[in-house]
């Protein structure tokens, strides 16, 4: 499950630490509650300080756990509206974020990416992917307007249509991550940036950012159902 560790001022949230389950970092429930209370304890931290999330292995995420919600309809509109918390959570959180983008990054692992301020994506290995139009799983309202907040109408429109998949240099060519590093120096890297910006923490930062992505703030707080038919 999850872990937290810290750098200097730098807080390390690694998204996969042990177990077979955990190999893809999939928002099952457990992960959720786990993810959650460990970004209470970095808000709860004093002094200042910046978030920086990672994963290890082949994975940074492969977003919803589809084997848990195939078992669980029932609670479909419930887990989506957790983990459309989660991203309002991230995309408003008080600290500079930084996602180091160490392997795959798809579907809701994408939109956990998106959601931090800048990211960082291994050059060689691994893609970043959007596949629901491939998986018949339409974008929530909240998720489409994070998508589309964080990218350009290009960008997104070709993410989200055709579930492209794009490697490191592809993804820096389109806007979506901001540096590519090799595999050893991402993390490196994330922390590097997250360091050099841990003095901007405060409800100012989070203000800001809640106004400037006002309307997907808005409709990923909003509870939302979804539909796993063709």
């Amino acid at each position: 499950m999850p872990q937290l560790q810290r750098d200097g001022d730098v807080f390390v949230l690694d998204l996969n630490v042990g177990g077979a389950r955990d190999t893809e970092n999939r928002f099952s429930p457990e992960w959720l509650a786990e993810v959650d209370q460990l970004l209470e304890e970095v808000l709860a931290s004093t002094g200042d300080a910046a978030l920086v999330t990672t994963g290890t292995g082949k994975f940074y995420s492969n977003g919803l756990d589809l084997d848990w919600l195939s078992g669980h309809l029932d609670q479909t509109a419930t887990y989506v509206a957790t983990i459309q918390s989660l991203l309002a959570t991230v995309l408003t959180f008080p600290m500079v974020t930084v996602a180091a983008m160490n392997g795959h990054t798809f579907a809701g692992g994408g939109m956990l990416a998106l959601a931090h301020d800048t990211r960082v994506m291994r050059v060689d290995r691994g893609f970043f992917c959007l596949p629901e139009v491939d998986i018949h799983i339409p974008f929530t309202p909240g998720m489409a307007a994070l998508i589309q907040a964080r990218l350009s109408k290009t960008t997104a429109h070709e993410a989200m249509t055709t579930a492209r998949r794009y490697g490191g240099a592809d993804a820096l060519a389109a806007g979506i991550v901001d540096e590519t590093a090799d595999e050893a120096d991402v993390l490196g890297r994330a922390v590097a940036r997250a360091g050099a910006l841990t003095g901007k923490r405060g409800d100012t930062l989070a203000a800001i950012k809640t106004t400037m992505y006002g309307p997907a703030v808005q409709a990923l707080r909003e509870s939302a159902g979804i539909s796993l038919g063709g």
